[in-house]
């Protein structure tokens, strides 16, 4: 049996959407991480401070490009949408689609 996801090609298209527009956005999350990741241990609760709200930040626009598309659905099919968008944006941004539910 095949399992049909209505909102396949729409969400797809929202993701490189989010991806193109945020470029700068998620390349600030990915350096952030790397600094991170690199600092000594009197450094790192600073800068894992700075990468979380720069994670949150892009959440959060991840989170209304979301809710913006929802909002145009009737409830039974915005509610099955959002989850297909969560499943499919921790697949492409997992860490920020994490945040989501935050």
């Amino acid at each position: 049996m095949i399992f049909r996801r209505p909102f396949s090609d729409v969400i797809r298209r929202q993701l490189e959407l989010f991806k193109e527009e945020h470029a700068d956005l998620l390349r600030r999350c990915k350096e952030a991480e790397r600094e991170y990741d690199r600092a000594d241990r009197d450094d790192a609760e600073e800068l894992y401070g700075d990468y979380a709200d720069l994670v949150w930040e892009a959440a959060g626009e991840l989170a209304a490009l979301r809710d913006n598309y929802a909002s145009t659905l009737d409830e039974d099919a915005a509610e099955a949408y959002e989850g297909e968008f969560k499943r499919a944006a921790v697949k492409r941004f997992r860490r920020i689609a994490l945040e989501l539910d935050s």
